[in-house]
């Protein structure tokens, strides 16, 4: 149970830190297509050498799997657009509140799509998570009024393409390996990334001329190599509950990334707000997990 803790909590940390490396990569200079473009394609290159070193079979796009996978990367990639657009706009404590915000999202989507209707607990958590999240996004502090909206719709449009992501990849790609499905979930978000923002600096001289490639390998590393790995690993040790209670420790981590390499100033209403919506998702998903647990023993 612990390595599986500890594995989930170093996925969470590892996508919790993103927002403050992206920020870093724009004050030396590189913008949004760059950034997201080398993130998908070292990272695409990493799965690919790890799924062949493996010696595990390899499935084309012939594969239904397959073809789904390469399919949903195009979210995977929405998001990358979509997330690190918002962080150019507002501050990266603020971006990652709003990506959080898939939580509630998912359970409605699976309510419209699979009729999973939310139980009263779950409505509760939700009241909290947007409760906290007027205090943790600094909406009391500065007032509406003072709220970069541009930043805010591409924050929550990220959490609209990762609650995508979060509610369809689970129901796919069952017949393959986790490292095949991601290093195919990765390829398709390179090919959206690609459609929308041609990799010019492969001929402009960008790429070597300057630090881009350098900043392509943490950003592949912590973005898409690393998570998929750590979660595929550990959730099924720690169970869906706790490891999405576990995987929510990527809000904090952002927060204290961006208060220490970027120093934006966090206030006490905000580190309120963080707290109440890490309690919220604890609440909904323990309370989830018992009553599973009641229907096994009370068939």
């Amino acid at each position: 149970m612990w390595k599986g803790i500890t594995l989930v909590l170093l996925g969470a940390i590892s996508f919790g830190i993103l927002s403050t490396i992206v920020k870093l990569g724009y004050h030396e200079g590189f913008i949004l297509a760059e950034l997201c473009s080398v993130q998908a394609g070292f990272g695409m290159l990493a799965l690919w050498g790890i799924h062949f070193l493996s010696g595990a079979p390899t499935y084309g796009l012939k594969n239904k799997d397959v073809r789904t996978s390469f399919i949903l990367g195009s979210s995977t990639g929405l998001v990358s657009l979509t997330y690190y657009k918002s962080v150019q706009y507002i501050p990266a404590s603020i971006a990652i509140i709003l990506l959080m915000q898939f939580t509630w999202m998912s359970m409605m989507a699976e309510w419209i799509i699979y009729k999973k209707r939310p139980s009263g607990i779950q409505w509760l958590a939700v009241f909290f998570i947007l409760a906290g999240t007027l205090l943790a996004g600094g909406v009391i502090n500065s007032g509406a009024n003072q709220l970069n909206w541009t930043g805010i719709g591409f924050g929550l449009l990220a959490a609209l393409c990762y609650t995508v992501f979060i509610v369809v990849s689970g129901r796919i790609g069952q017949s393959l390996t986790p490292v095949l499905k991601s290093a195919w979930i990765v390829s398709g978000a390179f090919v959206i990334i690609t459609c929308i923002f041609p990799p010019v600096y492969l001929i402009n001289g960008r790429f070597l001329g300057s630090s881009l490639w350098m900043w392509g390998l943490p950003l592949a590393l912590f973005g898409t190599v690393l998570p998929p790995f750590l979660f595929s690993k550990g959730m099924p040790q720690t169970g869906v509950a706790l490891g999405a209670i576990l995987s929510a420790a990527e809000l904090p981590v952002a927060m204290i990334a961006a208060t220490i390499f970027l120093h934006e100033s966090v206030s006490a209403l905000q580190l309120l707000g963080v707290i109440i919506i890490l309690s919220a998702i604890a609440m909904a998903n323990l309370k989830r997990k018992q009553a599973k647990e009641a229907r096994i023993l009370n068939p």
